[in-house]
């Protein structure tokens, strides 16, 4: 299966999840200030266990602080 993740190329030969693709970009399983949307759709935390489609593309987003 073939997906972007903030516009780079990903691949997995098995089911992934959204939140195992933001832990394995962020290296943390609950990051605190994280957005992500998949194919422009905003998904919640609480929907993390959406299944990541052939094709789909995922922008992670980390709030940062500062001014």
């Amino acid at each position: 299966m073939e997906y972007t993740v903030n516009g780079e190329p990903r691949s997995s030969d098995e089911h992934i999840t959204v939140a195992a693709v933001v832990e394995a970009e962020t290296g943390d399983a609950v990051p605190k200030g994280v957005a992500v949307a998949v194919n422009g759709d905003v998904v919640p935390a609480s929907n993390w266990s959406y299944e990541v489609a052939n094709g789909d593309e995922l922008d992670i987003l980390i709030a940062v602080q500062g001014g």
